[in-house]
């Protein structure tokens, strides 16, 4: 089964998405931050990462533009809290920037268990 890397600096929410995915049969790792979840990447090299948009330091946005840049075929899923503040909108970022799915918090647990299943087809 996928290795999945998530980047949040919640601990409550990690948790969360860390206990929903073990459930669902995938190994899970965890960052709590933009920089300790890069160094985490290119330790283990998931399958696919999971990255909050808004974190101090290193954010969401710069932890896909990193692993972008040095690993093009990595699998992304962004998540944010907040919608779009003024003309800039974190989701759209990313997307743009190659993560394959967005969420906003809170998000559909279906949803997302079907956004991975599809990035990892059988």
């Amino acid at each position: 089964m996928a290795r999945i890397l998530i980047i949040d600096d919640e601990v409550t929410f990690r948790g969360l998405l860390r206990r929903m995915l073990k459930q669902a049969g995938y190994e899970v790792l965890e960052a709590p931050d933009g920089t300790a979840g890069v160094a985490s990447y290119r330790e283990s090299l998931a399958d696919l990462v999971i990255v909050d948009l808004q974190m101090p330091g290193k954010n969401g946005i710069d932890v896909i533009t990193e692993l972008r840049r040095d690993y093009p075929d990595v699998k992304i899923i962004a998540m944010s809290g907040g919608g779009p503040t003024g003309d800039f909108d974190p989701l759209s970022a990313a997307k743009a920037l190659g993560a394959q799915h967005t969420f906003l918090k809170p998000f559909n647990h279906k949803k997302l268990l079907s956004a991975i299943k599809e990035l990892f087809p059988v």
